[in-house]
């Protein structure tokens, strides 16, 4: 199975739609958002135009009432963690959230295959303890180009995409 993580979309619909063309070409399976969605339009833009169940925590830029909308509108397909998210596919654990100081201590308890964050925007790839730890950067390209990451859960193979080279 093919993840998706994303992070920092900041209700760039542009980017967002770049990345969904290519999950359409690419399937994944589910998508992780480290946060800072925005707003609930674009949580809900992304399930009505993403097949799969999206796995998504708050980020400190994130109209949380407008985000939990949406939650309610798909509950089906979305599930919202305040802090700190965790999921298991295929076996591998994995945990997700905004700041790279929670993901760092999560890290250090070893409870996690793989551990995402956003909030920098910049990407990052790092070995911690044994488990992977990784930012996808910003689909919003704030800061940095806009990118996302794909996980195959088989292979354990983690890329990071380039919105523009796609």
């Amino acid at each position: 199975m093919k993840i998706a993580i994303i992070s920092d979309t900041h209700d760039n619909l542009a980017t967002l739609d770049k990345f969904l063309v290519f999950v359409g070409k690419n399937p994944a399976g589910a998508v992780i958002h480290c946060g800072d969605i925005a707003s609930g339009e674009t949580l809900s833009h992304l399930a009505k135009s993403f097949g799969g169940n999206i796995f998504a925590v708050f980020g400190n830029m994130d109209y949380r009432d407008s985000v939990e909308k949406a939650v309610k509108k798909y509950p089906e397909k979305i599930r919202l963690w305040k802090e700190f998210g965790k999921a298991e596919f295929d076996g591998l654990k994995i945990g997700f959230c905004h700041h790279k100081e929670m993901a760092l201590a999560q890290c250090h308890d070893r409870h996690f295959d793989f551990i995402f964050y956003g909030h920098t925007h910049k990407p990052w790839i790092d070995n911690i303890d044994g488990c992977r730890l990784a930012n996808p950067g910003t689909l919003a390209g704030m800061f940095y180009q806009a990118t996302f990451a794909v996980l195959d859960t088989k292979t354990r193979k983690l890329e990071l995409k380039i919105i523009s080279r796609l």
